[in-house]
């Protein structure tokens, strides 16, 4: 395999290759959950109510398209700054690709910034300053994990993912066993469609949950840290997707049958509120748990700017400082440190609302074109795919589709 395609020149320090299909699904868990759930939650009741677990339905079902042609196109190309990569190869076009990671990079950025400022409204109920420090506090703290190494940040990333999952399976049961209703009103769930307003605000909540889902592609910027990535990597893609949509849509319905929409909107910590009212327990326990997945969010996002960062410089698209890795801790320390003034800087300045927004709009249009590379790799049929995932060739159409429908739609309808 050439430089090109992900080896670095003999002699320097490479990636380490120590992540497992465990490490690895918990790994797009962290990033997803922490990512979504979480955060936005009472952002997502205040646009469309209790039709919320639709949009979070429309976005997971454009997601799985999209999974599977990332799931294939990890065996054709295992390498980091994936994205970028696959651009690269089906149109070979490098100013193409360096265009199409740095709108990754700006993704993972902005995520973590919204995380990160969705992780201060938890930590104010714990600790008493400014919302400022608290964000600073957040990210150079997160960075810090970041840059002690790939298998070290990812096990602390793991070990929150699962703290972060138990907090949701606890909301989970607590509604079905205290909320008798919560089944004979899933009819509430299906949107009138023929209302005014219904579906812009329907729209508008999906590109809302479209943030929630991002993550799982970040699988593709650790493929030189895990063992056996053309067998390993779609499937944790696959299963994080599917666990995800299931949790996403299990938690928002119950969150709204326990708490009025209008109420999770105000709320600066939606699960917390919820934790409350289903069980009569301290809403500080939730909030605890809230921490910890938010700070989950902010790190494994920072891991992935930084490796979609380190693939562009090793490629040539940016200075060579970025692709330099450490021998202490076989991570990208400039490349993260970088991430991180972008990650605090955003956090700082932008509204949490607006900030998810801008990553989903931006997700959306890197998922259209990711889609289209794989059509045209499809096509030449010049990259095998060396016994990994194969996707049906109507998958990268239909992923592609669907992007491009619901970026214009959304457009349209705001």
């Amino acid at each position: 395999m050439s430089q090109s395609h992900g080896i670095a020149p003999r002699g320097k320090p490479e990636l380490a290759r120590n992540l497992t299909l465990i490490h690895a699904t918990l790994y797009g868990l962290g990033v997803t959950i922490g990512a979504g759930i979480y955060v936005l939650i009472g952002a997502a009741a205040g646009r469309s109510g209790m039709y919320a677990p639709s949009a979070f339905a429309i976005a997971a079902l454009v997601m799985s398209l999209t999974a599977a042609s990332f799931a294939e196109l990890i065996g054709r190309a295992p390498v980091a700054a994936g994205e970028a990569s696959y651009v690269k190869l089906a149109f070979r076009s490098p100013h193409m690709a360096t265009a199409v990671g740095l709108c990754v990079v700006g993704i993972a950025i902005i995520s973590a910034a919204a995380i990160s400022v969705g992780a201060a409204g938890y930590l104010a109920d714990f600790i008493d300053l400014p919302h400022s420090i608290l964000i600073a506090a957040v990210v150079l703290s997160m960075m810090g994990i970041a840059a002690w190494g790939i298998k070290e940040s990812v096990v602390f990333a793991s070990i929150l993912t699962a703290i972060e999952i138990a907090g949701l399976l606890a909301v989970i049961v607590s509604g079905f066993w205290t909320q008798p209703q919560i089944i004979s009103r899933m009819p509430e769930i299906i949107p009138p469609l023929h209302a005014s307003g219904t579906i812009s605000a329907l729209l508008s909540t999906t590109l809302l949950a479209v943030f929630a889902f991002i993550g799982f592609e970040s699988l593709a910027n650790v493929a030189e840290e895990v063992r056996d990535p053309r067998r390993t990597l779609p499937r944790a893609i696959l299963l994080t997707v599917l666990i995800s949509a299931v949790l996403y849509m299990l938690v928002v319905w119950v969150a709204l049958i326990a708490v009025p929409p209008a109420e999770l909107t105000r709320s600066a910590a939606p699960l917390a509120l919820v934790f409350e009212r289903l069980t009569g327990a301290s809403p500080r326990l939730m909030s605890a748990i809230a921490v910890l997945a938010t700070l989950n969010g902010v790190v494994v996002q920072m891991i992935m700017a930084s490796r979609v960062l380190y693939g562009l410089g090793r490629e040539g698209g940016l200075p060579a400082a970025f692709a330099v890795v450490s021998p202490a801790t076989q991570t990208p320390l400039f490349a993260t440190g970088i991430a991180a003034c972008l990650i605090l800087l955003l956090a700082e300045f932008l509204p949490l609302d607006r900030l998810a927004n801008l990553a989903s709009r931006l997700t959306l249009g890197v998922f259209a074109v990711v889609n289209l590379a794989l059509m045209i790799i499809k096509q030449r049929g010049d990259l095998p795919t060396e016994g990994g995932y194969v996707a049906s060739t109507w998958v990268p159409w239909a992923g592609f589709g669907s992007c491009t429908i619901l970026l214009v739609a959304e457009f349209v309808a705001t």
